[in-house]
């Protein structure tokens, strides 16, 4: 039986660098797995739209977010797309985060802008994400922010948002100073390049890690929330949304 496509989904950036990197993290998912048909759509901002990836394909699909916890575009935009291609079995998968692999690839973009070397090893890191209105999405980032704790040796770990929550990073920055946490690291909670990438940047007084872009552990991540959410899939559905939360382990 014919696997289903992956279609990775990008939430869309005006920097040119976000498309390019969400083109060279597939490219590693198909060296990963060269027989998979592996697609990009996007929710706005950026072509391939979502829609138009999925008008272009038959059978099965599974959309794997490119997003890092259940926000808006996870619950309602995925969903709502799958319902708009009847087509197609559709089957949305979880998003990226929380997930170990996830942390792995953080500390090592932390080690790779100079965490752990004499000069550079902060008190305390900010976690700086998208934000949402969403407590969920607020609670998968601070499971992260606590995993990451753990990875680093229980050093203090703060999220912080770029829009939509609070504290900002340079709130979290203050918050940390006025604990004795003068020079925090800024660990970049980002798939790709983009705006808010660069000013959680901006506001570090230290070493600021890249986002995630194609580390190989988004890779197989990717692949990882595939396979779930395929093997859970109802058999024979015409069309079929799973509810992501419940594919999340």
């Amino acid at each position: 039986m014919q696997q289903p496509a992956l279609v990775a989904v990008a939430h869309g950036s005006r920097d040119p660098h976000a498309l390019h990197t969400a083109l060279a993290l597939l490219g590693r998912v198909r060296e990963l797995r060269p027989r998979l048909d592996v697609r990009l759509g996007h929710i706005e901002l950026n072509r391939p739209l979502l829609g138009d990836t999925l008008r272009e394909l038959r059978g099965e699909a599974v959309l794997v977010p490119l997003l890092l916890g259940r926000g808006y575009h996870v619950k309602r935009d995925l969903p709502a797309a799958a319902a708009a291609a009847p087509h197609l079995r559709v089957t949305v998968a979880a998003p990226l985060g929380p997930h170990p692999m996830l942390v792995e690839a953080l500390y090592e973009r932390l080690r790779e802008a100079g965490w752990g070397s004499a000069r550079n090893t902060s008190s305390a890191v900010v976690l700086a994400a998208a934000g949402s209105r969403d407590p969920e999405s607020a609670a998968d980032t601070r499971r992260t922010a606590a995993l990451l704790s753990e990875r680093l040796g229980d050093v203090p770990v703060v999220p912080a948002y770029a829009s939509a929550a609070s504290p900002t990073v340079a709130d979290a920055v203050r918050s940390l100073a006025a604990r004795g946490h003068h020079r925090p690291a800024v660990a970049s909670y980002f798939t790709a390049p983009g705006r808010f990438a660069a000013q959680a940047a901006a506001a570090a007084p230290a070493l600021a890690a890249a986002p995630l872009g194609d580390h190989p552990a988004l890779a197989r991540l990717l692949l990882h929330r595939f396979d779930r959410a395929y093997d859970a899939r109802p058999r024979g559905a015409v069309h079929s949304a799973e509810r992501p939360e419940l594919l999340s382990a």
